[in-house]
C-alpha cells in the first residue's frame, strides 16, 4: 500500500523533533526571512511552530504543496552539481504529514489576506480559507509520530529533545549573522535564544553562547593558495589553551549548510589534545566554501553528512593551520587558583596529636577524630606528616642491624633472585641458637 511505503519515508527524514524543526528552519532561510521564530511544546511532539516573514507561499500552490517532490529544486539530475539551497528533494514537508497534522498559514506580497489550509498524508483536507495573516509562513506540526507508537514511547521516555532543537537554532544563529532567531518553549515568557542581526560574528557568538566563550576565541583563515583556482577556503574562530569546556562544541557549515564532519571534528580534536589539560574540549566554528561539484549532499536522508571531493586534503590543511595557530598563542597560560582558608589553617595548626574537635556551622562540638582517620590538607599541618603515624618502637633485631639491614632489605628487594644469602637468614639462625634450651638439638640443612 502506498500509504505504508510512504510512512516507512516518512519516519527516515523526520526521526526525531528536532529533525523536523532543522528542515523547516532551512525552509525559511530559502524563502529568504530575516526573522525566524520556533515554539515547542512537549519536546516537539505536542507541537512545533516555525514563523517567518519569507516571501510566503502563492495560493495556487498550496493543494500540491504536501505531496512529494513537489517543493524540490531540481528539474533535472545535473542540478544536484550546482544546488545552492538549504533543501532540493522535497520531502521534508511530505513525510512530516505522514507522521504528523500539518496546518500551513501564509501570505504572499501584495495580498490583503492570507490563506490557512490542513494537510494529512501528503493531500490537503480542506480548500484553502481566507484568514489573517502576517507577512510570511507559520507552519504547524501537530502530534508529531502519533500513528509510530514505538517511536513515540522511546521519546517520551528518553531525554527532552528539547536541547537538541535550541542547539541546532544556536548554530543556525551564529552563522545566519543576518537573521533573527528566537526559539522558546510554548507558553514560556522568556527565549531560550533570541539573536538579532549582528554585523560581526563574534558579536552573533556573544549573543548565543556568552562573553565567556568570545573571551577565550582567535580567528583563523585556511585556503588552497597552491591551486590555480582556490579549491576551498575556510574561515572562523577557535579556542585557545586557555578555554576550558567538558564537551566539544563544534559548529561547520560547508556552503552554509549546517553538517557533520566525523573525521574533521577527530583531526582538530587531536591537536588539541596536546594542549590542553586531559578534560578540557575546544570550542571550534567553521565555514568551508567549496565549489558546488566538490560536494555531494546527497548520501544521508536528513543531509546532516557530506562528501566532499579530496577531502583528506582539506582536513590535513586545516589540522595544520589550527596546530600552527596554537602554537603561537600558547606564550601565556591563566590557570585557576584557590586561596588557603585561613580559618581551616589555623583550625590545622591547633590539632592535638591523639585528636581533634570538629565544630558545626551552628558551633556545636561534635566528637573526637582520630589522627589516623583523618586526611591531610595542608603539608604545613604536623597531623598529616608521617611521623605522626610512626610507631617509634621498634625491635632489637631492627635495632642491632641498623643501616646494614636496611640496605639488605632494599637489596633484596631489588634483587630477589640474590635473596638466598640474606643477613636476616643468619639472624634468625643466631636468634634461635641464643633462645635454644640446653639439652635441645636443631637440624639444619641447606638447601
Amino acid at each position: 500500500e502506498e500509504s505504508v511505503v510512504n510512512r516507512i519515508a516518512a519516519g527516515e527524514v523526520i526521526q526525531r523533533p528536532s529533525s523536523a524543526v532543522k528542515e523547516l528552519v532551512e525552509n525559511s532561510i530559502d524563502a529568504g526571512a530575516s526573522t525566524v521564530s520556533v515554539t515547542v511544546k512537549d519536546g516537539g511532539l505536542k507541537l512545533i511552530q516555525v514563523s517567518d516573514d519569507g516571501h510566503g507561499i502563492r495560493c495556487e500552490d498550496l493543494p500540491i504543496l504536501c505531496e512529494r517532490h513537489t517543493t524540490s529544486k531540481l528539474s533535472a539530475y545535473e542540478d544536484l552539481q550546482t544546488i545552492k539551497s538549504m533543501g532540493f528533494r522535497g520531502e521534508a514537508l511530505a513525510s512530516m504529514t505522514y507522521v504528523g497534522h500539518v496546518t500551513v498559514t501564509t501570505i504572499t506580497e501584495g495580498q490583503l489576506h492570507g490563506y490557512r489550509v490542513s494537510y494529512r498524508d501528503g493531500v490537503m483536507e480542506n480548500d484553502p480559507k481566507p484568514c489573517a495573516a502576517v507577512k510570511g509562513t507559520q507552519v504547524m506540526v501537530e502530534n508529531l509520530f502519533y500513528n509510530m507508537v514505538a517511536r513515540r514511547k522511546t521519546l517520551q521516555n528518553s531525554n527532552d529533545d528539547y536541547p537538541k532543537i535550541v542547539d541546532f537554532i544556536s548554530r543556525f544563529a551564529v552563522h545566519h549573522i543576518n537573521v533573527n532567531f528566537s526559539c522558546r518553549k510554548h507558553g514560556a515568557n522568556r527565549a531560550d535564544v533570541h539573536s538579532g542581526s549582528t554585523s560581526s560574528r563574534l558579536d552573533a557568538i556573544r549573543n548565543v553562547y556568552g562573553a565567556s566563550v568570545v573571551r577565550d576565541l582567535m580567528e583563523i583563515q585556511v585556503s588552497d593558495e597552491n591551486a590555480v583556482d582556490e579549491i576551498f577556503k575556510m574561515d572562523g574562530f577557535i579556542s585557545n589553551a586557555n578555554y576550558v569546556a567538558k564537551k566539544t562544541t563544534m559548529i561547520l557549515f560547508i556552503n552554509d549548510r549546517l553538517v557533520d564532519c566525523t573525521s574533521l571534528k577527530r583531526a582538530t580534536e587531536f591537536v588539541y589534545s596536546a594542549i590542553l589539560p586531559q578534560a578540557s574540549k575546544p570550542f571550534i566554528y567553521m565555514s568551508i566554501n567549496l565549489p558546488p561539484e566538490h560536494v555531494d549532499v546527497n548520501i544521508h536522508p536528513t543531509k546532516k553528512e557530506v562528501s566532499l571531493l579530496n577531502q583528506e586534503r582539506i582536513i590535513e590543511k586545516i589540522k595544520d593551520a589550527i596546530e600552527e595557530k596554537l602554537m603561537n598563542c600558547n606564550n601565556t597560560r591563566i590557570f585557576q587558583t584557590q586561596a588557603l582558608n585561613s580559618s581551616a589553617l589555623t583550625q590545622a595548626n591547633t590539632r592535638k596529636d591523639k585528636g581533634t574537635e570538629v565544630s558545626t556551622p551552628t558551633g556545636e562540638k561534635s566528637q573526637k577524630i582520630p589522627v589516623s582517620q583523618m586526611v591531610r590538607t595542608d603539608p604545613r599541618d604536623p597531623s598529616g606528616r608521617l611521623h605522626t603515624y610512626w610507631q617509634g618502637q621498634t625491635s632489637n633485631l631492627e635495632k642491632k642491624s641498623g643501616l646494614v639491614a636496611v640496605r639488605n632489605i632494599v637489596r633484596s628487594r631489588r634483587n630477589p633472585k640474590d635473596a638466598g644469602d640474606l643477613s636476616s637468614r643468619h639472624e634468625l639462625v643466631t636468634e634461635i641458637d641464643y633462645n635454644l634450651h640446653p639439652g635441645e638439638l636443631i637440624l639444619t640443612c641447606d638447601v
